[in-house]
């Protein structure tokens, strides 16, 4: 049973905690939660996950108070956690009327049940305080969490304890726990260091780190192992995320390929093109015989060009006069005889 007594004017509990595997005990003799003046603390109250309370409530014996689950104030929150098993209390900017003693209660079959109690302190200066209420890790990685005290525990036993089930872990002169997965180191000055390595996803949960009979609560969330350790444990991942990047990059290079070969072909097709553009422009030169008679010349005829290469006057057509075949007949005196020839 919890025991009560006054020390300098102040109530305190004396609470027992017996390890139920046997590696060690919470060997203070008063549970007590130090709080810096204006700060907040979160508290979490525990229930047997086989046989589930009726009701949960937080009991404050300041004002005889409670507080029932699932209850959101300005400066007090009472959620239940069922999955977990647990029910957290959460009190914001603490003053020092905010001092003294609280329960976490259950009732199950009427009948109530107290299933934590301790001292809630507020101090300007708080004799135990932790660096981050809260901290998380991967799956087999470490985590680390930094508690401080003041110089008047600087002798006191400074411990590492798991709230559910009361396992504690001791620092021990040599800094080292009995457990090589919990390690422990004291400064000797002001704060020790608890690290764990090689995390596992039932390490998670509520823990508090104590030098004496102060304590402080501080939350371990650890969670999967990330998604490049998934990767190597699941080729098949591995190869769908391959296939995802390969194969807009093949389509890529397969169309780049395919319009450097049709560029290729015809680059090598336009001179053959060109040549024989050129010859059929060639052959589609006429040469048109023109007989004419005139009234007192002999005959004479005209050959008719209507294409010059490299003329760039297209659009005008040549006609050389001269005797017709077999005839003797001369062009006139005076030279050559132009005629203009209209298209027909």
């Amino acid at each position: 049973m919890a025991t009560s007594y006054a020390k300098e004017n102040m109530i305190y509990i004396s609470v027992g905690f017996w390890l139920i595997l046997g590696v060690e005990c919470f060997s203070g003799s008063n549970h007590i939660v130090t709080i810096k003046t204006g700060g907040s603390v979160t508290i979490p109250c525990h229930y047997d996950e086989k046989n589930p309370p009726r009701k949960k409530y937080w009991h404050s014996d300041i004002d005889q108070s409670n507080i029932y689950t699932n209850t959101t104030e300005e400066n007090l929150s009472v959620i239940d956690h069922p999955d977990q098993s647990l029910f957290t209390v959460t009190m914001r900017n603490l003053q020092h009327k905010h001092t003294g003693l609280y329960y976490c209660l259950v009732e199950t079959d009427g009948q109530s049940s107290a299933r934590f109690e301790l001292y809630i302190q507020v101090q300007s200066a708080p004799d135990v305080s932790v660096k981050s209420s809260s901290v998380s890790g991967h799956e087999g990685d470490n985590v680390s969490v930094q508690c401080f005290y003041t110089s008047g525990y600087q002798n006191n036993l400074k411990q590492w304890c798991r709230i559910k089930d009361q396992r504690c872990y001791t620092e021990k002169r040599t800094d080292t726990s009995q457990n090589p997965s919990v390690q422990i180191s004291d400064d000797g000055r002001s704060s020790f260091t608890v690290l764990m390595t090689g995390l596992r996803l039932s390490d998670s949960g509520w823990y508090f780190c104590s030098a004496g009979e102060a304590l402080n609560p501080v939350q371990l969330t650890v969670t999967e192992a990330e998604s490049v350790n998934k990767t190597r444990d699941n080729p098949r991942d591995s190869d769908k995320g391959l296939l995802t990047v390969w194969l807009p990059v093949s389509a890529a290079l397969l169309l780049l390929l395919i319009l450097l070969a049709v560029f290729t072909w015809r680059w090598r097709r336009r001179p053959k093109q060109d040549k024989h553009q050129n010859r059929e422009r060639n052959e589609s030169r006429t040469v048109d015989t023109i007989y004419s008679k005139p009234e007192e010349d002999p005959v004479i005829y005209n050959t008719i060009d209507d294409e010059r290469p490299g003329d760039p006057n297209k659009d005008v057509t040549y006609s050389t006069i001269g005797d017709a075949p077999g005839s003797e007949a001369k062009p006139p005196a005076g030279g050559t005889i132009y005629s203009t020839v209209a298209p027909h």
